[in-house]
């Protein structure tokens, strides 16, 4: 329930409600929001087995439950919130059967006939912290950078930004690229008593 919160900052009012009323003596609220929700289960486990075929297949996993175990421990100091459940959702791609093909594609040389590549970040996104971003942004040449300031949603494209919209529409529409990497501005925060209760 808590790592919701970690992807979209509109988990946050609920999430603090709820930890706010069991710290007073009330789970109701928490338990209400951990336990599973009758008409998204289907929806929710159709989503689940489409992340991991796209996981498990986009790149090479280690296949020896140590390396998990060494990688996932050093991680968790730094990232506790996220290690062991992100493990655990990708736990089945060690034993995925490997298909020819499989792992890490690349553009055919040269490389300046890539096509660029369009990234978007916000920068609270607790997913994938937002110092990979200008990283990234730094490897493909001809590569931009779309940033969402002061926002902490994962997935910013297709979501009530303008800005970002803007940006990833003409990318992907008409093949065009900012000029320059752009700088959005946030879109409104959360309020308590409004946004995703669920998920």
């Amino acid at each position: 329930m808590f790592l919701t919160a970690g992807y979209d900052d509109d988990y946050w009012p609920s999430r603090a409600a709820a930890l706010s009323a069991y710290l007073r003596g009330d789970p109701e609220p928490l338990v209400a929001l951990a336990s599973p929700r009758a008409g998204s289960a289907a929806a929710a486990e159709n989503g689940a087995a489409v992340y991991t075929a796209v996981e498990c297949n986009d790149a090479p996993w280690p296949r020896d439950w140590a390396v998990w175990d060494r990688d996932d421990t050093r991680l968790a100091r730094v990232a506790p919130s996220e290690t062991w459940d992100n493990a655990w959702m990708n736990l089945p791609c060690a034993y995925w059967p490997p298909r020819p093909g499989n792992g890490r594609r690349t553009c055919a040389p040269p490389p300046a006939r890539c096509p660029p590549v369009l990234i978007l970040a916000a920068e609270r996104d607790a997913a994938a912290p937002y110092p990979g971003a200008p990283e990234m942004n730094r490897r493909p040449a001809g590569s931009l950078l779309v940033t969402e300031r002061g926002a902490g949603t994962h997935g910013i494209g297709g979501g009530p930004n303008g800005c970002v919209n803007g940006c990833t529409n003409d990318y992907l529409l008409k093949g065009r690229l900012p000029a320059r990497n752009a700088s959005c501005a946030p879109r409104a925060e959360p309020e308590p008593g409004r946004g995703r209760a669920a998920g």
